[in-house]
Formats: C-alpha cells, sequence, structure tokens
C-alpha cells in the first residue's frame, strides 16, 4: 500500500501488525479519516450500533488476533466507548483507539465546538484517557508518525489499550511509506535476576515430593499457551486453570484437574492443585468472582507466581524475569526433578450432576457438555452463563472468553461479533442471559449484515438472576421487560437469516442443537429456565459477595 497522509500511515501500520478490521462508528471528526479505511485494499470497516458495542467487539476480536482497532468521534463516541476500553485495560487486550478529533487550528483558537464541553479545552477526554490506556497521544502534523509507532509498540508490549487523537487536518497531512517495520521491543531481562530465580527455584523443586501447576489468563494474553503445552507434555503435572483463563490449558490432556475456583471448586480440584508441596501458579490473578470470595488455599509460602514481568518464590521478588523465561527455567527444572515426585492419580474432572426432571441450569449445562466440539469458540456472559461454562470440560482446540474481572453485562454479544469476525470459519457459540443481552442486542443486526453465523443460547430466566442470588430475590429491581426474543431478529434485519426457536424442555433443546451442530446458519434458541435456579458455583460465588458487599 502506497502512503500518501498521516490517515494512510496509521492503516499501514495497523496492518502491519495483523488488523484486518476496524470496528467503530462514523462521526463528522473520523469521516475523512474513514474515508482511507475504505480505501484501503485489506483492511476492512466494520461498523457497529453504538461505540460501546464497537469496543467491546474490539475486544473480542483482540481476543482472537495480535491486537485490534477502535474508531470513535471525539467527546461523545470516545465517552461512549470507554467502558468497553476499560475492560480490555483490565483484563490485558491490546485495542488502539483511534478518535478522531477536531482540527488543530480549532483546538488552538479554543472554538467552542459540539461534542465539547464548551469551554475551549480540548484535553477532558485525553486527560480521561490516561486511566484506562497504557499510552496516548495527541497528533500533530510533526510528530504524528513517530508517536503512532510509539503507541502501538507500547500497547504491543504491555498487552493493553492505547489511545490516538486523531485531528482532522492531521489525518490529511502528508507521510512518507515507513521504511523499516515495527520491531517490538521485548520484556526488560536481568540474567542475575533470571540466575537467581533458578537457583531458588531449583531449591524449592529438588525437595519437593509433589508439584502442582494452575495456569490463568495471561498466559494466553503474552502468547505463551504453546510454550505452557510443551512444558505440561514433557511433564505431565497435575494442574488446571481459572474460570478467566479457562482453555489455556488442553482440557482434555492427562494431568488436568478442573477449573479451579477456591472453594467452589470440585473437591478433586482442590486437592491436586492445593496438596502439593510446590504450588507453581503461571500468569494467575486471584479476583473474587474466580475465587468463590478469595478462598484459595493457596499459601505464599509454597507458591511460585509467575507474572508478566516479574516473578516471586515465596516471599522473594525477582524483577525484570519474564514470563517467557521463567517458564522456560521451570520446564528444564521439572524435567531433571520430576521423576522423584510423587504420581498423580489421573482422574478427570467430575461430570456434572444428573439432571432432574425438566429443564433447568444442570440439565442445559448437561446438554451443552454434549454438544461441543473441537475448535469450538465459545463466549459466555458474566452471569449464570459464565459460572455455569466453568464446569464444562472444552474440547481440543476450544477457546473460552469470559470477563469475570470487569464484568460489564451483555460484553459478550458484541464480542462475539468481533470474535467471529476474525474467526469466520470457527463455530462461535454464544451463552448469554435475558437481561445481559437487552443491553447490546442492537449488534445482532450488525452480525446478520455481515453473514455471520453464531449459535446463540440465550437463558432465559427472567431478569438479573446474579443479583437476585447476590441480594433481592423478588425485588423489582431485579426484574425486567419480558421480550419476544424469537422475533427480535426478524425486527433488525430485512432479509432476516436467522432461524429461532424458544424450548421449554430439555428434550426440545437437543433437538435443537442436533439441527443447529454443524454452525452454517445464524441461530437462536431461547431457553426457558428457571428464575432463581443457578448454577452451583455461583450460589458460593454470591453468598462471598453477598456477605462482603455487606460488611
Amino acid at each position: 500500500m502506497k502512503v500518501a497522509t498521516v490517515g494512510d500511515y496509521l492503516l499501514y501500520r495497523l496492518h502491519e501488525i495483523g488488523i484486518d478490521h476496524l470496528f467503530g462508528v462514523p462521526g463528522d471528526y473520523n469521516l475523512q479519516f474513514l474515508d482511507h479505511v475504505i480505501a484501503h485494499p485489506q483492511l476492512a470497516w466494520v461498523g457497529c450500533a453504538n461505540e460501546l458495542n464497537a469496543a467491546y467487539a474490539a475486544d473480542g476480536y483482540a481476543r482472537c488476533k495480535s491486537a485490534a482497532a477502535l474508531l470513535t468521534t471525539f467527546g461523545v463516541g470516545e465517552l461512549s466507548a470507554i467502558n468497553g476500553v476499560a475492560g480490555s485495560y483490565a483484563e490485558y487486550l491490546p485495542v488502539i483507539h483511534i478518535v478522531g478529533a477536531p482540527s488543530l487550528k480549532m483546538q488552538q483558537n479554543g472554538d467552542l465546538v459540539h461534542h465539547s464541553l464548551g469551554d475551549g479545552d480540548f484535553e477532558h477526554f485525553l486527560r480521561m484517557q490516561r486511566e484506562v490506556t497504557v499510552a496516548q497521544a495527541a497528533l500533530t502534523v510533526e510528530n504524528a508518525c513517530a508517536e503512532i509507532d510509539r503507541v502501538i509498540l507500547t500497547v504491543l508490549h504491555e498487552r493493553r489499550p492505547g489511545y490516538l487523537l486523531l485531528p482532522t487536518d492531521v489525518c490529511e497531512a502528508p507521510a512518507r511509506t515507513p521504511t523499516t517495520p515495527l520491531k517490538p521491543g521485548g520484556a526488560e531481562f536481568d540474567a542475575q535476576a533470571l540466575a537467581a530465580f533458578s537457583d531458588a527455584a531449583e531449591e524449592w523443586l529438588a525437595r519437593a515430593k509433589s508439584v502442582s501447576l494452575l495456569a490463568d489468563f495471561l498466559v494466553d494474553r503474552f502468547d505463551l499457551s504453546a510454550v505452557l503445552a510443551r512444558w505440561l507434555d514433557e511433564t505431565p503435572l497435575p494442574h488446571a486453570s481459572l474460570l478467566m483463563g479457562k482453555g489455556v490449558v488442553n482440557e482434555q490432556r492427562p494431568g488436568f484437574v478442573g477449573t479451579y475456583a477456591g472453594e467452589g471448586s470440585a473437591e478433586s480440584t482442590r486437592q491436586g492443585i492445593e496438596q502439593a508441596d510446590v504450588i507453581i501458579c503461571v500468569g494467575v490473578r486471584f479476583t473474587d468472582t474466580i475465587t468463590a470470595g478469595f478462598t484459595q488455599q493457596i499459601p505464599t509460602a509454597k507458591r511460585i507466581d509467575i507474572q508478566p514481568f516479574d516473578c516471586r518464590i515465596g516471599e522473594r521478588h525477582f524483577a525484570r524475569v519474564p514470563m517467557q523465561q521463567a517458564i522456560e527455567t521451570l520446564r528444564q527444572l521439572c524435567r531433571r526433578y520430576a521423576s522423584g515426585w510423587e504420581k498423580h492419580c489421573d482422574t478427570p474432572p467430575p461430570l456434572l450432576a444428573d439432571a432432574q426432571s425438566g429443564l433447568n441450569q444442570n440439565a442445559f449445562w448437561q446438554a451443552m457438555q454434549d454438544f461441543l466440539q473441537p475448535g469450538d469458540l465459545l463466549l459466555a456472559d458474566q452471569g449464570t452463563a459464565a459460572f455455569g461454562a466453568a464446569a464444562l470440560r472444552l474440547a481440543e482446540n476450544s477457546t473460552l472468553i469470559v470477563q469475570p474481572l470487569w464484568g460489564s453485562i451483555g460484553y459478550t454479544l458484541p464480542a462475539a461479533f468481533g470474535a467471529q469476525t476474525a474467526h469466520p470459519t470457527r463455530r462461535v457459540i454464544l451463552l448469554i442471559g435475558d437481561g445481559s443481552a437487552q443491553l447490546t442486542a442492537q449488534e445482532l443486526g450488525s452480525m446478520m449484515r455481515d453473514g455471520l453465523h453464531p449459535l446463540i443460547f440465550l437463558l432465559n430466566n427472567e431478569g438479573y438472576t446474579v443479583e437476585r442470588a447476590i441480594h433481592g430475590a423478588t425485588q423489582r429491581y431485579n426484574d425486567i421487560a419480558a421480550w419476544n426474543w424469537t422475533q427480535l431478529p426478524q425486527a433488525m434485519s430485512v432479509e432476516c437469516p436467522v432461524q429461532s426457536w424458544r424450548v421449554e424442555e430439555s428434550v426440545q433443546l437437543i433437538e435443537v442443537m442436533t439441527l443447529i451442530a454443524p454452525g452454517e446458519r445464524m441461530s437462536l434458541v431461547e431457553v426457558m429456565l428457571p428464575q432463581q435456579d443457578i448454577p452451583p458455583l455461583l450460589q458460593k460465588v454470591s453468598a462471598s459477595l453477598h456477605q462482603r458487599n455487606g460488611s
């Protein structure tokens, strides 16, 4: 692609790092830039129903690709998107947020233009963005190319969002095609610290009689799942993941003991992880909802903790020891000492309890377990869907997208849009509650427009069931409007390609699953569930949240 302007330069760099789609909403301050997007031979525009949904879609895309890009207009657009960007920041997703802004001349004159606060200060929103992005730049004609490179490189290094403020006149300013590719730098590395870490780890592992491994989402975010897989293939330790990182390890591999959730775990899962002499935690962040209220029994005194840029062994801290070097070091040490460790009884994770009569949570999750196929891409919204999905055993090469730390309900519907845009040939399964879906249902129309074909299971339990479980089970603030879900797609597309069902019995659900299993057509299955029926893990989490919120 030939570069003529700053706008072209930015698109050149986005495509260079593996971004093929730009999500967003048009606004008058970004329309000229959008002309360059439309003219780009490889990078496609993906319009969304609103800016928040666009941010969620970019987040879902970033979980499937090297990075994602989001375009909004100044002020109203970027603030509508900031919740989604904050979620990407909290959960380590490299999203580049581009904001079309008034011209430099308008800004320098302090003009009281629309979408501003009417006080001539054009940095209000930049200051807000500094709290949820790792790098920001207000582009000028003089600094644009260098600042674009700096922000993108920082985003790739830290795996968190960045912010580019692109005034209309800067977008059209001349620029040259880059002469060298972007070269992301490696994490700061201290050879002496790594040697000290290796010595300390060897001391622990040499005297241990048993070792377990707990992996979480940061392994995936820093592209180390394959490295971790080689380690576990060589040394079959008892291992587990947490909900936020579920799928980061192959759940069909021998030694997998289940999804760890503190006291919310199956007893065999807890024993497999907690009773080891040494517990290796790789990319783990213990948050409240994934540990049933911080009930993990993993004391510092027997924990080796590997984070993206540093490590801890017990109370000792090793700065500038990146995750990849730490994993490789531990991998070699495990090969040396594993023969002396107790052999783990290879007991697979427990199956779901037998379903009772009727269609309830347990019956639904049993049916979903049988529905899963290798290579599936699942998204489960932060409600009964996510906590039910925690009990599933994923098929090989499957991915689960959840958002348990930021926990913004409605996130997964537009995130599924972004994820299937990234992987159009994969079978995408969306699991979302009726309350969550009402926040972001507009993006169903965008999916149909673009010919996508997710399989959507809408869990209808008449309102905010998570909140009912925490507090106010019968209060009207946990009620929502009753929508006719199976007819909603028809209202969102003149030529509706969606097949819809409403199921009230287990046998109906299984019949419908059989019909839609090929995943060749967008399908919406409304699953009618008892209002206050919740998965077992959610019972424990909600009890903990109720206690903590009231203390």
